[in-house]
């Protein structure tokens, strides 16, 4: 049995990943953190904050802000607890703070915890290392009107995944004005925001008289909630470091 804490219980992801645990045998959610949810409203404890946790527990899973970030290292640095992260929008000394405490507990960082979304990732660099030069590439993401952070961690995650093959090339942001296609080494990333999008992720391969388009459409919050549940009970009893998507999946097709 794997036991998660989870941050953010209140939240609409802390909401989804209850409602699936049901469909699951051998997790089991003994505990939440949220500052402003209702305690009286769960069948668990829900504490303020990680340093007020006072039940044992395998994973900390975290669909909160950013700036919780530090409370919940120091929580899992001081108790020993593994960590996963699914959180966007961290600052680069953040990421490396994560980093560093990676090497004391094991902690699984994810900037989409959709197993769909991921082989887009695989795939699009795959793309990008056949096609070579002679396609520009474009990646549109599409979200709610109330995502905080812009781009998405994940079209940043994609455009890793491009550059790891291609790293002579590099991002560039939105394009207005006159601001036109200069540089065929451009990956531009473009952010829209609108409704109630759960998350919609394109890469345009753009070459002479052919147009290739990758293409994931999330429809309901419940895929990143079951890939938090497959990465929390992956995470278990792991030694210290920094897993990802593709070590979870690696062991899935393994």
């Amino acid at each position: 049995m794997t036991d998660i804490i989870i941050c953010g219980i209140g939240g609409k992801m802390g909401a989804n990943i209850l409602k699936a645990l049901a469909d699951y045998d051998d997790v089991r959610c003994v505990g939440g953190v949220d500052a402003y949810a209702d305690p009286t409203k769960f069948s668990v404890p829900v504490f303020a904050k990680p340093s007020d946790i006072n039940v044992k527990a395998d994973v900390v899973v975290d669909f909160s802000r950013p700036d919780a970030l530090q409370g919940l290292l120091d929580y899992a640095k001081a108790t020993g607890t593994a960590l996963l992260l699914a959180t966007t929008g961290y600052s680069a000394s953040q990421i490396e703070d994560v980093r560093k405490a990676s090497e004391v507990v094991p902690i699984f960082r994810s900037a989409n915890m959709s197993l769909g979304i991921n082989l887009l990732i695989s795939l699009a660099a795959k793309a990008a290392a056949f096609l070579g030069d002679k396609f520009d590439v474009e990646i549109v993401e599409t979200h709610h009107n109330k995502k905080v952070d812009s781009p998405s961690g994940t079209a940043l995650a994609i455009a890793d995944g491009i550059l790891a093959q291609k790293p002579d090339c590099y991002e560039t942001f939105g394009r207005h004005g006159n601001d036109t296609r200069r540089d065929p080494k451009e990956i531009g990333i473009h952010a829209v925001r609108g409704g109630t999008v759960v998350g919609k992720h394109e890469v345009h391969f753009f070459g002479d008289d052919e147009v290739i388009t990758l293409t994931h459409e999330a429809h309901s919050k419940s895929v990143f909630a079951h890939g938090a549940i497959k990465g929390a009970a992956f995470l278990k009893g792991k030694a210290p470091g920094l897993y990802d998507m593709n070590d979870l999946i690696a062991e899935i097709t393994r």
